[in-house]
């Protein structure tokens, strides 16, 4: 298993481009499902989700094509199969985008229950509940989901919270629905965006995207290849900046949209940084940190998926911050990675106490899912020392050339894997300082 050591101590300086986001990526790929003629992507990140999800349509009879680097090629001109296995399913959550796509294309759907981050309970109730409103009989096993349908057709579907899933999944199926569906208290993230965008190039009648309604005018035909650049990560880009941010560092994050980290960038100014707005950048610069209160809500609220790295830069503020989590309640596994390190958290419930500044030290952590895997990879930047990070193939899943854009902003670190006979990362005497 691959360690990955990061010298800490050092300011983050200088420029780093914004890769494809992986959160539209993955929608995006399974809207593949709805046409029988090419779907050809651009700015696709080169990280492991995006190769289980072309492993996933490849199983159903997706012909699946690496093209070049950040460009793919999907034809799904023969789907094979309507069910995928707990092999495929256990390595990513966003397997459950397939079943809405399928029961639209084919009438039936089979996705063994899905794995991903332990992060909490993420029900999948809504996106159940709206296919049977539109008509599907759906039943849930000890195993799987199975869904089936002769012909959907339009409904109107209240989600209970604004799923960013469940919102991806009832739009894919209604596309091909008999009538309107109309989805209200819809997600309104950017990515839910980019796939309303991508279905609409591919001949979809869909309006609304971006708001908590959308209106999905269904066709009695499979929609049209198209070709579609997947946006930038906003959320890459947030880590990038809450990293420049407890560094103390300058760095301009390019190839983005400033809008999408709003409530980010009010956050780092409100804990004493400088954040100046570009057209399709941000420059942060750091500055003395004073603590700030975050709480977690959908888009355009505080991303779930930036909090893990707003406590790790709380850490080095003036004073104690409360970071809340309103969206999952196992959103802190990261906490007693950062307490190896020194950092001064007491959890309660859904809320941490971050009292600071810490003067963090470098030892050996182990990363539990993607997210907090970043915000240790902050701490470590910040931390005195060298820090080992174990189980490295979580940051594999959701940041695309992570080391390289590091080394770019003036990091020292390297990814080393044990050989036999390797002492173990947590034995670092005489490498990792007190």
């Amino acid at each position: 298993m691959d360690l990955l050591r990061i010298t800490g101590g050092g300011r983050l300086t200088g420029e780093v481009a914004i890769s494809g986001s992986k959160n539209a990526a993955l929608p995006v790929m399974a809207a593949a499902l709805l046409t029988d003629e090419p779907l050809e992507l651009t700015n696709v990140p080169d990280i492991e989700d995006i190769g289980t999800m072309a492993a996933m349509l490849a199983h159903l009879g997706v012909a699946v094509e690496k093209v070049a680097d950040g460009r793919w090629r999907l034809d799904a001109g023969r789907v094979e199969a309507a069910s995928v296995g707990a092999d495929l399913t256990r390595r990513l959550r966003g397997s459950f985008l397939l079943l809405g796509a399928l029961v639209g294309r084919t009438g039936q759907a089979e996705i063994a229950k899905p794995g991903g981050d332990d992060i909490g309970m993420r029900r999948v109730e809504q996106h159940l509940e709206g296919l049977r409103l539109m008509g599907a009989e759906v039943a849930e096993t000890a195993t799987s989901f199975v869904a089936r349908a002769k012909r959907l057709r339009g409904a109107h579907i209240y989600l209970d919270m604004p799923t960013v899933t469940g919102t991806e999944n009832l739009m894919m199926a209604a596309v091909l629905a008999d009538g309107i569906t109309v989805i209200s208290n819809a997600a309104r993230e950017p990515h839910v965006y980019d796939l309303a965008r991508c279905l609409v190039g591919m001949g979809a009648r869909i309006s609304g995207a971006g708001s908590e309604l959308i209106v999905v005018e269904g066709q009695s035909n499979l929609l049209h290849g198209t070709h579609h650049r997947v946006i930038t990560d906003y959320i890459e880009a947030g880590t990038y900046m809450t990293a420049a941010a407890a560094t103390g560092g300058d760095v301009a994050v390019h190839g983005m949209r400033p809008g999408d980290l709003r409530s980010l960038s009010n956050k780092l100014q409100a804990a004493g940084c400088t954040v100046v707005e570009g057209g399709d950048h941000v420059r942060v610069t750091g500055g003395k940190l004073r603590a700030v209160d975050v709480t977690t809500w959908p888009h355009p609220g505080f991303a779930t998926d930036l909090q893990p790295q707003f406590g790790a830069l709380m850490t080095q503020a003036e004073g104690i911050s409360i970071i809340s989590e309103a969206l999952y309640e196992n959103r802190f596994r990261h906490v007693a990675e950062l307490a190896k390190m020194g950092a001064r958290i007491a959890v309660e419930g859904r809320s941490a106490s971050i009292t600071g500044p810490t003067a963090l030290h470098g030892t050996a952590v182990s990363i539990p899912d993607i997210r907090s895997g970043a915000a240790l990879v902050i701490a470590a930047l910040c931390a005195d020392g060298t820090t080992e990070l174990e189980n490295v193939f979580h940051l594999d899943r959701g940041y695309d050339s992570l080391e390289a854009k590091l080394r770019s902003l003036g990091v020292t670190l390297e990814r080393v894997r044990p050989g036999p006979g390797e002492s173990s990362a947590r034995d670092l005497s005489g490498v990792i300082g007190d």
